[in-house]
């Protein structure tokens, strides 16, 4: 095994191994310390099963991935919005499993006619606080209805696609080119959900630890001048779920943030989806909730801030909307508005 250093902060919750082997579901960290895993899934759209739940587009369900075996013979098919998993699926055809931790997940017997029922909701493949923030697009249909969407830290594309529903652009990014084919890939799975509403999803690279976009068409996912006018000219939504869970991390994206407001022609709204983790640490030998403080401290900063030039308003959003995908929506998982307006 690959040796291990704990740090004296070390959140031991969220310790993940790294070993090089690139036939590990977790083939890396990224040059910011974010876990990167592969996970595919295809979304279930049964438009003609649509209902009213007081939103435009009716209910929703995040279906089992494409390389899930079909269910027993004689069972019914799961009604609209109640499956909601998302295999993880290797590289070069490996067919283990991991979970959401990145532990091995081992393969059960098939269940019983005769077995109980699972007790609670099955567990999450995708985030939870990516699955709120689609929750929350799905509602607001009408805010995203043409618009040009920025994602930030993408992962697996989840709500690039939900939003592409409605808008006109997505630009769906994250760092890795691994991570950006397999959100390409998930863009594929789901095209038929984009093509509807004749959105376009469009999987960039965006480092948050460099000030400018890479142009080189001769490296991968890079952008082209035209990509970059449209970004610059017509974004006003831009959108980043779970990324801060990591001090570095929050301090890189809101940075890239505030450096993107600054160049956008328009004014703009950030919606910021977060779960309030509580971990032990060895620092302080106790539970805290240092990476959710350190996040709140940043929206606080940008309100006060005052640069002439820019306006920051924050509000949380009341988590109050329909669920219509199926996940956990515990207390610990908050959406946040940032309102980016030009100083009159």
């Amino acid at each position: 095994m690959d040796e291990v250093t704990f740090k004296s902060d070390t959140v031991l919750s969220d310790v993940h191994l790294y070993t090089p082997n690139h036939r590990h579901f977790m083939v890396r960290l990224n040059g910011m310390g974010q876990p990167v895993f592969l996970s595919q899934f295809k979304l279930l759209w049964n438009q003609d099963s649509q209902t009213d739940s007081g939103t435009e587009g009716g209910r929703h369900g995040m279906g089992p991935a494409e390389e899930t075996p079909p269910s027993r013979p004689g069972s019914a098919r799961p009604p609209l919005g109640s499956g909601c998993s998302s295999d993880i699926t290797s590289q070069e055809g490996v067919g283990a499993r991991l979970d959401e931790d990145g532990d091995l997940d081992v393969e059960r017997r098939p269940r019983a006619a005769s077995d109980p029922e699972p007790a609670g909701p099955p567990r999450d493949k995708v985030w939870r606080g990516a699955l709120l923030l689609a929750d929350y697009i799905l509602f607001q249909r009408d805010v995203f209805q043409g618009r040009t969407v920025l994602e930030l830290g993408a992962g697996t594309g989840l709500a690039s696609i939900i939003a592409a529903t409605v808008a006109r652009t997505v630009y769906c990014t994250d760092v890795g080119t691994d991570l950006l084919a397999m959100c390409q890939r998930n863009i594929a799975l789901n095209s038929h959900l984009t093509a509807a509403g004749g959105g376009v999803v469009k999987v960039k690279e965006l480092d948050w630890l460099k000030d400018d976009l890479c142009t080189d068409p001769e490296v991968p996912f890079s952008w082209s001048q035209e990509d970059v006018s449209d970004l610059y000219s017509h974004t006003t939504i831009l959108l980043a779920a779970e990324v801060f869970y990591d001090d570095d991390l929050t301090d890189a994206l809101f940075k890239t943030l505030s450096r993107l407001a600054h160049k956008l022609k328009n004014a703009c709204t950030a919606i910021l989806s977060v779960e309030k983790r509580l971990n032990f640490t060895l620092r302080h030998l106790d539970v805290t909730c240092e990476a959710y403080d350190h996040f709140r401290s940043w929206l606080q900063r940008l309100e006060r801030l005052a640069d002439g030039r820019l306006r920051f308003a924050v509000e949380p959003v009341e988590a109050s909307f329909p669920q219509l995908l199926v996940y956990e929506r515990i207390q610990q998982l908050e959406l946040w508005k940032i309102f980016v307006e030009p100083v009159m």
